[in-house]
């Protein structure tokens, strides 16, 4: 029954990516650029599910339509020519994301949920982790991944976990909203909670059927949008005045906290949702000094510093803990640990339309 079972692998691929600003913009945001690696980091995620140890599907992306011939380019320039893009003339969220994608597959495919934007450096483990939800995913259960903590990491979600339910997976007891400091704190100590990492295995029929449960208004909505979608090859655009009228609300909220047959996977997998440039300064290969360099750069003295430049030559002196991007003729610096003060730049920079 396990090995009939085939993966579609399906990449959401709509955020914007601000928290990486100057080098991540909305018209081309971070899943469209090669921060880790000579490849994009969507790139990285569309051979992802290569390997598993069952049969692998066409994969399906949902993107802003806006970035469709972006996607085109990197996708071919990888060597994968056989795909499904669905274009969406504005975000609604993964849950109705997920959900057109969950129309253009057959109903017994098995839904492999990824974001666009991360990174995981150990690909044989998600095979493996892969491989102990699919008993489960074949009888109609839906499947979580939840990354094994090593800190109290206030900036994700967490997911409580229950009774074993698999082989190494459980019952969800509970998704955790992220928490403060005290509250991560307890929880790794409890030691039974895991990050929630936003990728999923599913069944399509399962994932509509739990839509048509808790969200039958959402799912009338991506149905009709499909209905009247325009089909250009490779591409397919819902109806805008129609998808206009779908709710917008995460599957998080929408289904996988209301479902009772939810399971969690965790494991250890080198992943990071490379959600700031201190993250990505963390995963990074470095120099002796600490120093994670991209463009051309002379760091001299200089310690546990990111510098990221596109053309001009960064040139750091005896200086300590920095961040330094040189982006599209904008230059930024702050101290290494405060990157998430990038979305007040944003903000600012938006405001007075400099």
């Amino acid at each position: 029954m396990i090995n009939s079972l085939k993966i579609v692998p399906v990449v959401l691929s709509g955020g914007s990516g601000t928290r990486l600003w100057p080098v991540s913009r909305p018209e081309r945001p971070k899943q469209l650029l090669p921060l880790t690696a000579d490849e994009t980091m969507l790139q990285l995620t569309i051979k992802r599910a290569d390997g598993c140890q069952t049969s692998v599907g066409r994969p399906i992306l949902v993107a802003n339509a806006a970035h469709a011939d972006i996607i085109d380019e990197q996708l071919r320039a990888s060597g994968v020519n056989d795909y499904l893009v669905l274009l969406e003339p504005f975000g609604r969220n993964t849950a109705p994301a997920i959900a057109l994608a969950a129309l253009e597959t057959q109903p017994s495919d098995v839904m492999l949920v990824m974001p666009s934007d991360h990174i995981i450096a150990d690909l044989p483990a998600f095979h493996e982790a892969i491989a102990r939800a699919l008993p489960l995913v074949a009888e109609g259960w839906l499947v979580t991944f939840g990354i094994t903590p090593d800190a109290p990491e206030t900036g994700y979600g967490y997911i409580k976990m229950g009774e074993t339910c698999g082989d190494q997976v459980h019952k969800v007891a509970r998704f955790v909203e992220k928490p403060d400091t005290a509250s991560a704190v307890a929880m790794l100590a409890e030691g039974n909670h895991v990050w929630n990492a936003g990728i999923f295995l599913f069944r399509a029929d399962a994932y509509l059927a739990a839509l048509e449960r808790h969200q039958p208004a959402m799912l009338a909505a991506v149905k009709a949008s499909l209905e009247g979608a325009e089909r250009n090859g490779l591409h397919v655009s819902p109806d805008p005045q129609t998808f206009a009228t779908c709710p917008s609300d995460s599957v998080d909220y929408a289904i996988m906290e209301r479902e009772d047959r939810v399971a969690c996977v965790p494991v250890n997998m080198g992943w990071s949702d490379v959600g700031s440039w201190d993250s990505l300064h963390t995963i990074s290969t470095k120099d002796g000094d600490g120093n994670a360099v991209r463009g051309e750069v002379l760091a001299l003295g200089a310690r546990n510093c990111l510098i990221h430049t596109d053309g001009p030559r960064v040139t750091l002196v005896d200086v300590d803990d920095l961040i330094v991007v040189v982006s599209q003729g904008e230059v930024m610096i702050l101290r290494r640990g405060e990157s998430q003060k990038v979305r007040k730049v944003t903000e600012a920079i938006k405001d007075a339309a400099i």
